[in-house]
């Protein structure tokens, strides 16, 4: 029996099973991406190099809050004592910044802690912590601890314990978070760990010594964010036109929070300065605009959610056109919002709930003051953190369709080679078809 003759495919169409991500993106798409891209990038870089600071400008430590010079030390003993025999100056004083010796000394037993500072130019020098019963913060034998430095102070009083140590439960949480991300994700874990140090070092290198200089905050921070965007999203990503859409598209809902922040921060007279830590920072380097600060925070603390809804959206367009050839841009955009709404509802809700749990202290002292909501609402505390959130929801609610839209166009605008692919399956059907007239 002679076998049926096969006719060699055509050279220029290997008929081939792929099951690698699809790439419709045309070389002429390509080079309309990165003209969007490339200025933006060669911006980011300019700005780098024009804004980049010479490290935190100096100053007179005040002696107040965390503007205190600072050691390490360790509790070496502690016994008990009876707190009307220890001299009621040595006593902390709850909401007070200096001990008052007028204060009535209560009852109990207090605890006497000696205390060894352990790093610095006074490192063996040991001084004793008397600490109430009813205090916040009890000390144990062999604890480490954070002591202040008050030069100007007596010699008996110049150290004093101001926090614990907790280097090595942060340490050891943040090692096991690594682990986590490195045993689920494997090299993407790899590479979303290398992009997070990235972008600690913008934040740390660059945007905070930049605006405590007197650069701009809002430029520093809309020059710092396009940087870690830019690093983040091609490394965890890759350098594919499908990052590039989700890099356009949070771009975009950036410069939307940004306008939006601007207008009603002012709006709304914010002044960004509304509590100890701001105020010792205004107090410190009175040239640094504090509402500009404010709007900084607001774009640094949208870009972490952007990234995730952007990249998702682009993700969810390309599986979609990947598992159906046949969508047309509309029906991609349809199907790919669908996912949007439900990612929306839930990153609103998490950034919602997010702000209100770090804000909890505040709303519950408003609670105990029976305030009404209205006037809860007023006081800037509580607006700054209304138009953070709000800004911020509104941004991350347009990036949905934005970026849906962006990748359900570029996705499916390669006709040329949605006719090629076409176009390369004829030959092989055709093959077939002589294959089965020479069988019979």
């Amino acid at each position: 029996m002679t076998p049926p003759h096969r006719d060699p495919e055509p050279q220029g169409h290997q008929h081939t099973h792929s099951h690698g991500p699809a790439a419709p993106v045309s070389a002429h798409l390509r080079k309309v991406i990165a003209a969007v891209l490339i200025p933006f990038a060669t911006a980011v870089l300019v700005g780098l190099v024009a804004l980049w600071p010479n490290g935190a400008p100096a100053h007179e430590r005040t002696g107040v809050g965390f503007d205190r010079q600072t050691q390490q030390g360790k509790v070496v003993s502690v016994v008990k004592v009876d707190c009307k025999d220890v001299n009621a100056a040595q006593l902390p004083v709850s909401g007070e910044t200096q001990p008052s010796e007028d204060r009535p000394v209560s009852g109990g037993l207090c605890e006497k802690a000696t205390v060894e500072v352990t790093t610095g130019p006074d490192s063996g020098r040991r001084f004793v912590e008397v600490v109430q019963p009813d205090a916040p913060r009890q000390l144990r034998e062999g604890q480490g601890v954070v002591v202040a430095y008050a030069p100007d102070a007596p010699h008996d009083l110049q150290y004093s314990v101001t926090d614990v140590n907790r280097k090595f439960p942060l340490m050891l949480l943040a090692g096991i978070f690594a682990l986590a991300v490195v045993l689920v994700g494997r090299m993407r874990g790899v590479m979303a760990l290398v992009a997070l140090a990235l972008s600690f070092a913008v934040l740390t290198l660059f945007i905070l010594p930049a605006i405590l200089q007197g650069s701009n905050p809002l430029l520093v921070a809309v020059v710092g964010a396009g940087a870690i965007m830019l690093i983040a999203l091609y490394i965890c990503h890759g350098l594919t036109a499908r990052t590039s859409v989700a890099v356009i598209g949070t771009l975009i809902s950036l410069l939307l929070i940004g306008l939006l922040g601007s207008l009603f921060i002012g709006w709304a007279s914010l002044s960004g300065n509304t509590d100890d830590n701001t105020g010792l920072i205004h107090g410190l380097y009175p040239h640094i605009d504090m509402s500009g600060l404010l709007l900084a925070g607001v774009i640094i603390g949208s870009l972490g959610v952007l990234d995730d809804v952007t990249v998702t959206q682009t993700s969810a367009v390309w599986e979609l056109r990947q598992a159906n050839p046949t969508m047309s841009a509309k029906q991609l955009y349809r199907a790919g919002i669908r996912i949007g709404r439900d990612h929306i509802a839930s990153v609103v809700n998490t950034l919602v709930l997010a702000y209100a749990g770090a804000a909890l202290p505040l709303l519950l002292l408003f609670t105990v003051a029976q305030s009404s909501v209205g006037t809860v609402a007023n006081s800037e505390l509580v607006a700054e953190e209304i138009v953070r959130t709000l800004v911020g929801s509104i941004g991350l609610v347009a990036s949905v369709p934005v970026t849906t839209a962006l990748a359900a166009l570029v996705v499916t605008a390669d006709r040329t080679g949605v006719g090629a692919e076409a176009g390369a399956s004829a030959p092989v059907r055709s093959g077939r078809g002589r294959r089965r007239r020479a069988r019979s």
